[in-house]
């Protein structure tokens, strides 16, 4: 078991964790564009598999003040870096809501066409989703390459994705964003898929069916496959997730904003080892490790996939079962980055995204404990605002530790705890019982008999209920 206490000085530094060594493959292992995939045919169409190169950045303000807008312009800088895309130049424009036809308007299409060819750029990237019509229009009239913020997260997470479950979520949502944007070719968009002099051609649904048609329909097919896959592992899940809370061990889920430093939480008061990278979207798949708090108690950390600012409802959608894993924790740690440059944007994007996936469920969200991390590298003048606007949170470090003794403590206080107590010899024949009672609740007193292990102690309803024939006829000291 992991120790909630442990102290990482003891690990051996020279013993790579399960993080480091996911880290140095996915430094060693890169992708290489151009390779087919399942759905060629339809990728010859229209989705691009982004390979970012030098890009030029354009976003459109809105709301809000001057401060936001390039806060927001440079997270899109970070996400277009973490694809793998060397940012150019970046232009905000501000505009009561965005132009219908090419997102910043005819004046500003050429400036940013001027820009683009200056600086050698191969690619836009707008800091919003596009319709379909907006898409077109506007690569019509740059002649590059146009990409929008929602297919470049959606490539972060088709990069990062390691798991079955995890590609599987991801290709899905690719694929829904991907339906309503295919476009043929031009000119050609009407070719028939087999043309009515060859009868309609294998695959196609008849004489006269257009190859558009055919890609749609195989992608229709593929998104009904992926869903009942994704379904079948969702099951497998939800009965782990059953099994875990049915122990009566209480959850911690760590949640927030991407590279907020929500691994490195984990890791600073567990040991985990799990991967940590300073990227955004680093981990996807949750990973869930066992601890014990302070006082002795034991319970379990899962760390799940990092949310941003207009997370992609398509990801939101096919990543519910993975983030339910936040609505079924008994405590939510929510981490946030002290040192961003508008920290209480990230608070209230996570909360967003956490009403969307908890709104048709009958059970509350768990009660949140907010960490504010990074403090190390945030200015004091952030810090004493955040302290005011958020008097009940935890300020932390995961990199120099400050502060992570406090956020134990303050896990433990916030967890429920074992509400019966129980006095009872167990003979030695049922040690697992004794065990049982180690793991799940807190041992008040121990005594080792001739017959059996006398034990009191605080334990949950259905661990009393199988501790009650072994009970002593003396009433529960409170």
């Amino acid at each position: 078991m992991t120790n909630f206490e442990s102290d990482p000085e003891l690990v051996e530094e020279e013993t790579p964790s399960t993080g480091d060594l996911a880290l140095a493959d996915r430094v060693a292992l890169r992708r290489v564009a151009g390779l087919s995939t399942e759905l060629t045919d339809v990728t010859e169409v229209e989705y691009r598999r982004l390979r970012l190169e030098r890009v030029v950045l354009v976003g459109v303000w809105t709301d809000g003040d001057s401060a936001y807008a390039e806060a927001s312009l440079a997270e899109l800088a970070r996400l277009a870096e973490t694809a793998g895309s060397e940012v150019l130049d970046g232009l905000v424009q501000r505009r009561p809501r965005p132009d219908p036809a090419t997102y910043i308007g005819s004046g500003k299409v050429r400036e940013l066409r001027d820009l683009a060819v200056a600086q050698g750029a191969d690619t836009i990237i707008c800091d919003g989703e596009l319709s379909p019509s907006q898409l077109r229009q506007l690569e019509e009239r740059v002649k590059l390459k146009v990409i929008d913020r929602t297919a470049l997260i959606l490539d972060i997470f088709a990069q990062h994705a390691s798991s079955r479950e995890g590609k599987a979520q991801v290709e899905l949502a690719q694929l829904q964003y991907m339906l309503p944007r295919l476009r043929g070719w031009g000119e050609a968009m009407s070719r028939q898929a087999g043309g009515r002099l060859a009868g309609g051609g294998i695959g196609g649904r008849g004489p006269g069916e257009t190859k558009l048609e055919t890609d749609r329909r195989r992608i229709h097919k593929r998104i009904a496959r992926l869903r009942r896959e994704i379904n079948l592992m969702g099951q497998a899940r939800q009965t782990k997730r059953s099994r875990r809370l049915g122990s009566s061990t209480p959850n911690v889920a760590i949640a927030g904003y991407t590279n907020a430093g929500k691994s490195s939480l984990l890791n600073a008061v567990t040991n985990a080892g799990v991967l940590v990278e300073d990227a955004l979207f680093a981990t996807l798949d949750p990973a869930t490790r066992r601890g014990v708090t302070p006082d002795g108690r034991p319970l379990t950390f899962t760390d799940t996939v990092g949310f941003v600012r207009h997370l992609p409802h398509q990801l939101v959608e096919a990543f519910r079962s993975t983030l339910e894993e936040v609505a079924d924790a008994d405590l939510l740690v929510h981490v946030v980055d002290g040192s961003d440059a508008v920290p209480t944007r990230q608070v209230s994007s996570v909360r967003e995204v956490l009403r969307e996936i908890t709104e048709d469920r009958e059970t509350p969200m768990p009660p949140e404990l907010l960490v504010v991390n990074k403090i190390d590298q945030a200015s004091e003048v952030v810090l004493a605002e955040l302290r005011h606007l958020f008097p009940e949170a935890v300020f932390v470090s995961a990199h120099t530790r400050e502060g992570i003794e406090e956020l134990r403590q303050r896990i433990a206080d916030a967890l429920p705890r074992p509400g019966e107590v129980v006095d009872a010899l167990v003979p030695y024949s049922h040690g697992g019982l004794v065990a049982r009672v180690h793991e799940e609740g807190e041992v008040l007193e121990e005594e080792h008999t001739d017959t059996g292990t006398r034990l009191r102690a605080r334990v949950w309803p259905n661990l009393a209920a199988a501790l009650r024939e072994f009970a002593v006829d003396v009433p529960a000291r409170h």
